[in-house]
């Protein structure tokens, strides 16, 4: 389930090498068999834990099957993993339509590179996937995940149409997505989060990814990390401009 060729998922057997320059090679919007899912170590803040969303109710049970069957598949993902030494145990899966159309899984210790997470290759795979070729230019139409569809009835957003993304998917991760997946989980506009440990499961392991959730509530001055608001704002404001000025933007 994880043997996909170089343009998907570049398998680490070709050597440290091959699997950085094949990542390379697809531009950003390859997707590797997985970036990792690095949690971060950190102290420990379980009780400011987002409540974990109940499990199903009144599915059909050939459908639960099915959604097993890709829960099943992540944690084969995240346990290759571990056995291999590429990261910790964390996979996830991107189905659509009832295909899988992404996979990810955590290669931190492979790659050296601490955003290598499961959810975000993921995301990259399924991407990669959906879209006829390269987007360059101004080729955003049918067919690609950059087409424009409404936004949602009553959503606050000041944008009319945004892009599709990967919105109608499902994704399914064998613990519960840190807060930067979750973000990624939001821009992807995945319509559904699938996840099978909790974020207290995960913290038992050494990964605690809650506090950083309790940590983002706070005013930026009582942050973990020291963080500079407003730095240079009329610097940063020149880059704003230049998205506003430009006649030909696309929303996403």
């Amino acid at each position: 389930m994880t043997d996909f060729d170089c343009k998907h998922s570049p398998r680490p057997e070709l050597g440290r090498r091959s699997f950085i320059t094949c990542t390379a090679v697809a531009a950003g919007v390859a997707a590797t068999g997985g970036f990792a899912d690095a949690r971060s170590k950190s102290p420990k803040d379980n009780a400011a834990a987002p409540t974990q969303p109940a499990a199903d109710t009144a599915v059909p049970i050939q459908a639960l099957e099915e959604k097993r069957k890709f829960m099943e598949e992540a944690a084969a993902l995240a346990t290759e993993s571990v056995e291999k030494g590429w990261g910790g145990p964390f996979g996830a899966v991107i189905v659509k339509d009832g295909k899988v159309i992404g996979r990810g899984q955590n290669r931190v210790l492979l790659t050296g590179c601490p955003v290598y997470h499961a959810e975000i290759t993921a995301i990259m795979d399924a991407s990669q996937r959906l879209n006829p070729k390269a987007l360059l230019g101004s080729d955003y139409g049918a067919g690609t995940i950059l087409e424009m569809i409404p936004r949602e009835p009553g959503s606050p957003d000041l944008v009319p149409e945004r892009a599709k993304m990967l919105k109608g998917c499902e994704i399914y991760i064998n613990g519960a997505p840190c807060p930067m997946c979750m973000s990624a989980i939001y821009w992807s506009r995945i319509s559904h989060v699938y996840f099978a440990a909790s974020l207290e499961d995960t913290s038992h392991i050494g990964f605690d990814d809650a506090f950083q959730y309790a940590d983002f509530k706070k005013p930026w001055d009582q942050r973990s990390i020291a963080v500079t608001p407003n730095f240079e704002r009329d610097v940063g404001l020149t880059a704003y401009r230049a998205w506003e000025d430009k006649k030909d933007r696309h929303p996403y």
